[in-house]
């Protein structure tokens, strides 16, 4: 595969793929298993390929379309768990499903014979162009800078929310923005596993980093490093077998998280709850 890599530029621009959505699932990825949002993160994953179908349909840029669908109905889906008392659970019963068939009906209007959805749905990562890494560059700086901006802020909310508010601190802000957050990571990491395995590579990462630190910051840094391993491994099994690359990264990543927890068993984690004591800075 090296020798691919150095020889192909579609290897050229898997190899960034991997790197980059691997800094946005580690990021966010943390986040979204410390406040438990894995299914609210599902949920907006799914809502994407409404803006993916109305991209084929207006003959714009799908993953501009699915930027707009993901950040709005993040939005939107932060905004309904604050100010109403719907269940979060039907929440993404309704976004879940409505965002792929708003994305059916719009392809269905589209002008033209159907377009392949494959490799949004499950990922291809050997199909990541140029301008899909200008868009996950770009992303992937907002959403680092963000988050370092407002880190002690997003501590405070991941772990104590009313102290937080108790405190004046505006806790609804970062709310918001967290869930637009998750809705720019979706749109990173669409074309690398796609939107039906999204929660994979979301999820796993974090879930092992988990069982071995107890910091947020060094938690975040080996999600990133974890990622990473993932998506490679996966893609040199994928270019070996010739197999699907988003289902070679999604069951690689279950299989290391299965032999983390046997290792952890055996004593080589140190699980346990984080605090804010332990992850925040002294001045908050």
């Amino acid at each position: 595969m090296l020798e691919a890599i150095v020889h192909y530029s579609f290897m050229q621009h898997a190899l960034l793929a991997a790197l980059l959505s691997s800094v946005a699932c580690g990021i966010m990825g943390t986040v979204i298993i410390e406040k438990r949002l894995v299914m609210m993160s599902g949920g907006i994953a799914h809502t994407a390929f409404g803006g993916i179908g109305l991209g084929y349909y207006l003959s714009i840029e799908p993953m501009i379309g699915a930027l707009a669908f993901s950040s709005l109905s993040s939005l939107g889906i932060a905004s309904l768990k604050r100010n109403s008392h719907t269940n979060s659970d039907v929440l993404m019963g309704m976004f879940w499903p409505l965002g792929m068939a708003l994305g059916i009906l719009f392809i269905s209007f589209a002008p033209g014979y159907p377009p392949d959805m494959t490799s949004y749905l499950f990922g291809d990562i050997l199909t990541v162009s140029r301008s899909d890494l200008i868009y996950m560059l770009v992303l992937d700086a907002i959403i680092l800078l963000t988050i370092t901006a407002y880190f002690n802020l997003i501590v405070v909310y991941l772990f104590d929310e009313e102290f937080g508010t108790a405190l004046g601190l505006n806790m609804t802000f970062i709310d918001y923005l967290i869930f637009f957050m998750i809705g720019l990571t979706v749109v990173v990491i669409i074309r690398v596993i796609g939107i039906i395995l999204i929660l994979a590579l979301l999820c796993v990462p974090p879930a092992v980093a988990r069982m071995y630190t107890n910091n947020l910051k060094k938690m975040i840094l080996i999600s990133i490093g974890l990622g990473v391993v993932f998506c490679l491994l996966g893609l040199w099994i994928s270019y070996q077998l010739e197999l699907a690359s988003g289902a070679a990264i999604v069951i690689v990543s279950v299989l290391a998280y299965f032999l983390a927890v046997g290792l952890e068993r055996i004593g080589f984690g140190k699980h346990r709850p984080m605090t804010v004591r332990e992850s925040a800075p002294s001045n908050l």
